[in-house]
């Protein structure tokens, strides 16, 4: 076994080594054109059908600055407490990329729009204990997306093995932003937990703002990773890895996890860390090395001549921070104390992505605790047998606030209340028409009830002496019979109370 394949563990790797990380996420804004030109930016589309000469960089072809794409990423730096800067202009960013049609990124370098930011997560340590780390924010800055490869044939979906490859350019001039951190230090063990933390707050309020939809899966939201490992008290900095393009929140943390454990095992054997990209493989969760990593001069920045400087009045700027929505973290803190619940509760909400939903759902009406009960409890299961999400799952806050309400009545209890949820997420309407088409209103009435009751006593002789003999505990089991005879449908309470009537 080579070095590089060799892994110190995690825990060893900390009693000798101080992790610095840093990230860098790219998030696509949801404007409804492209960052220069009028192509359509939905995701999906058939391949090359949304390009035009601008976003495929044909001769005598001009950008034009899309002024939404600015407004967003104004947006997104004063909510992450950037300053804004009053003049700054894009630079031609050169390297080569098969997707990328020009041959060059129209990018920001040395004047990006927002500088110096800082935003707070709140992180869950290794010890179970909460503590707040600030993650400082170097920069935030407009730039373009590149196209989309696509290699058919091989065993990894990469380039090496691949039969051949295709290039969709759908994807080329959306809108991009890039938000880079600054170094974060002296968070030891709890490096990796950071780095998925700060991912997920900064999922969670760039969602907010409304410019993005922060889709991992879809590749809105994207992560590329910086881990590098100093010797304890030296004070001196290791040489940094780049894990690129990682996808998902666990893989986020995994990433820095694996790179610890990796750069500890060459630092040990006496080697040294390669200034590199690295590839992260989400089977595996382990990385690979990639490329070699280019520093500012290789890519040959340059002001682009086709557009000029955008200058932001502070008018605008103010107009933008007024209409910002109420933080994230705010929020949370807000919902929390008033649905009066813990940090784990919260945790629980967040780590399911049911916050909206619970709190929508309490918006028209429903308690939050019966709100947290169906959307963490029946809803979620519903999801992971499905595979999916529960935001995409075929039923609303609103019906399920409705099925909510219906069982505080006594009109449902919670076995009809799942078949319900049933019925609607299968498309038979709302819950009010599913009740009244499948007849599955609780029975509370005294005279079908009493009638289910005798049935219930005459055919369980033992049972109904034990409870004449004050045994009241075995009343269950006539309770039983009786929801089996109505099909779960009688009022079950008041079932006991008929039971103990007849046999008192």
């Amino acid at each position: 076994m080579t070095t590089a394949d060799t892994l110190v563990p995690f825990a060893e790797a900390m009693e000798r080594y101080e992790p610095v990380i840093g990230l860098e996420t790219h998030v696509e804004l949801g404007t409804r054109t492209k960052m220069f030109c009028g192509c359509g930016t939905a995701f999906g589309a058939e391949p090359n059908s949304q390009v035009c000469p601008v976003c495929l960089g044909l001769p005598g072809s001009l950008p034009v600055v899309n002024r939404n794409a600015i407004e967003y990423a104004i947006r997104i730096g004063l909510a992450l407490n950037c300053s804004i800067a009053p003049w700054g202009r894009f630079a031609r960013k050169n390297y080569f990329y098969p997707d990328m049609p020009k041959n060059f990124q129209i990018s920001q370098y040395d004047e990006p729009l927002c500088v110096d930011g800082w935003l707070d997560v709140l992180v869950e340590t290794e010890g179970g204990e909460h503590r707040t780390v600030r993650v400082g924010i170097e920069r935030v800055h407009l730039e373009e997306d590149t196209g989309k490869s696509l290699h058919v044939g091989g065993a990894t979906g990469r380039i090496h093995g691949a039969d051949y490859s295709l290039v969709d350019y759908n994807r080329a001039g959306i809108p991009l932003v890039e938000i880079v951190t600054k170094t974060i230090e002296g968070t030891g063990a709890d490096a990796p937990v950071v780095a998925r933390t700060y991912v997920t707050e900064l999922r969670d309020l760039i969602r907010s703002l409304g410019v993005s939809d922060v889709r991992m899966e879809e590749g809105s939201l994207r992560c590329d990773v910086n881990t590098s490992l100093s010797p304890r008290g030296s004070g001196v900095w290791g040489t940094r890895t780049e894990t690129k393009n990682v996808n998902s929140l666990r893989s986020v943390e995994r990433a820095v996890l694996f790179e610890i454990e990796r750069q500890a095992a060459v630092l040990d054997a006496g080697g040294r860390i390669v200034q590199e990209t690295r590839h992260f493989h989400e089977d595996t969760g382990t990385t690979t090395s990639g490329r070699s990593k280019e520093e500012a001069q290789d890519y040959r920045y340059f002001p682009e001549p086709d557009l000029v400087p955008v200058a932001p009045s502070a008018d605008w700027v103010e107009q933008i921070r007024a209409a910002l929505p109420e933080a994230p973290s705010a929020r949370r803190a807000r919902l929390q104390a008033e649905w009066g619940l813990s940090e784990a509760d919260m945790t629980a909400l967040r780590n399911a992505d049911a916050l909206d939903l619970v709190a929508a759902t309490v918006a028209v009406g429903a308690s939050a605790a019966e709100a947290r009960k169906w959307w963490l409890g029946e809803l979620a299961r519903r999801a992971n047998e499905a595979g999916t999400e529960l935001t995409v799952l075929a039923i609303t806050p609103a019906q399920v606030a409705r099925i909510a309400q219906l069982i505080a009545t006594g009109a449902l209890n919670d076995k009809l209340a799942r078949q319900v949820i049933d019925a609607v997420l299968a498309g038979e309407g709302d819950p009010d028409e599913i009740v009244a088409a499948r007849g599955l209103a609780v029975v509370s009435d005294d005279g079908a009830l009493t009638a289910a009751v005798d049935e219930a006593i005459t055919a369980n002789p033992d049972v109904a002496a034990r409870i004449r003999e004050g045994k009241v505990n075995a009343a269950g089991v006539l309770v039983g019979a009786v929801m089996k005879a109505t099909r779960g449908q009688a009022d079950a309470g008041r079932v006991r109370e008929l039971i103990l009537e007849r046999l008192s």
